[in-house]
């Protein structure tokens, strides 16, 4: 596991813990992006695709493909900022990359695991084709995603915060949630239904069974309704009320999930009207934002 580096906001200037994520390679070793601490970070006003992505090197076989880039979120005031990366450097001669080296075996293990090189199943990104998936941060890392917290092993969950509402109720066992990478809003829908049911929520379905638009889209269920956000600006405080009243309606719990974050005046009114907030990165792994969706993941349904 890489080293935790404090990455300074520019906005407020506090300094936030980041660790890079590990990625598997299709050779089977674990990539991390090459952080440039040298550069200063640079805030995220505006998600475009391309700009998502990062090309890194596998050290142990030369083969290069492309991972998300990384990204943190401020835990003061919010702010996103882009973490640079070093460039790739040139494989050199006879080596992992170069002629005989280990990265023709791996490009043909890689054909024998079920497609050509670079296949989704690989965990990589090949140029000009759909992401790979690549697994969450590390337990008790800060998350390298927009706004939200260090994030819990797969299948574990944070106890509550002392005196909370969920503080009596025992946390529920669950397998692992496997993620599915995110490359459409589509799949932001797709792993938000399929995160509230690892919580427990039963019968999770869009009602009114419309195309997906791009704006947010509703998902409801037994006991919730969620609102999923797959755009890539942050979501405000009226859309934060909204999905409040919705539950209010249906007296069920109100669930945001959020492609780009939350902006401060949203997060604070979740805060006092107790909605779960949830980040999604693009490789599909839900992070909680604020203490009741810590409080609903360590409980469930």
């Amino acid at each position: 596991m890489a080293d935790a580096v404090p990455v300074r906001c520019p906005a407020c200037l506090r300094e936030n813990g980041y660790t890079a994520p590990v990625f598997p390679c299709a050779c089977g070793s674990p990539v991390a992006p090459p952080l440039d601490l040298a550069a200063p970070p640079l805030p995220l006003t505006h998600r475009t695709w391309s700009e998502s992505w990062v090309a890194v090197r596998c050290g142990a076989c030369g083969r290069e493909s492309e991972w998300p880039h990384p990204e943190v979120g401020c835990g003061s005031c919010g702010t996103v900022v882009r973490i640079p990366v070093l460039p790739p450097q040139p494989a050199e001669p006879g080596g992992p990359a170069g002629p005989g080296g280990s990265a023709a075996g791996a490009g043909k293990a890689g054909d024998a695991r079920g497609g050509v090189r670079g296949d989704v199943g690989d965990g990589v990104r090949p140029k000009g084709d759909a992401p790979g998936r690549g697994p969450a941060p590390a337990p008790g890392e800060p998350d390298p995603r927009s706004g939200a917290r260090a994030p819990h092993a797969l299948g574990s969950a944070p106890a509550p915060a002392p005196g909370s509402s969920g503080g009596a109720r025992t946390p529920i066992p669950r397998p692992a949630f496997r993620p599915v990478t995110i490359r459409t809003a589509r799949d932001a829908v797709v792993t938000a239904a399929l995160y509230l049911r690892w919580l427990g929520f039963q019968d999770v379905r869009q009602p009114d069974g419309l195309p997906i638009p791009s704006a947010a889209v509703d998902l409801r269920a037994p006991g919730v309704v969620a609102q999923v956000d797959p755009t890539t600006a942050p979501a405000g405080l009226r859309a934060v009320e909204c999905v409040w009243l919705n539950g209010l309606t249906a007296s069920a719990t109100s669930v945001y999930f959020s492609l780009a974050g939350y902006t401060e005046e949203a997060r604070g009114r979740a805060d006092e009207l107790g909605i779960p907030l949830f980040v999604m990165d693009l490789t599909g792994m839900p992070q909680p934002v604020n203490d009741p969706a810590d409080i609903l993941v360590s409980a469930g349904a």
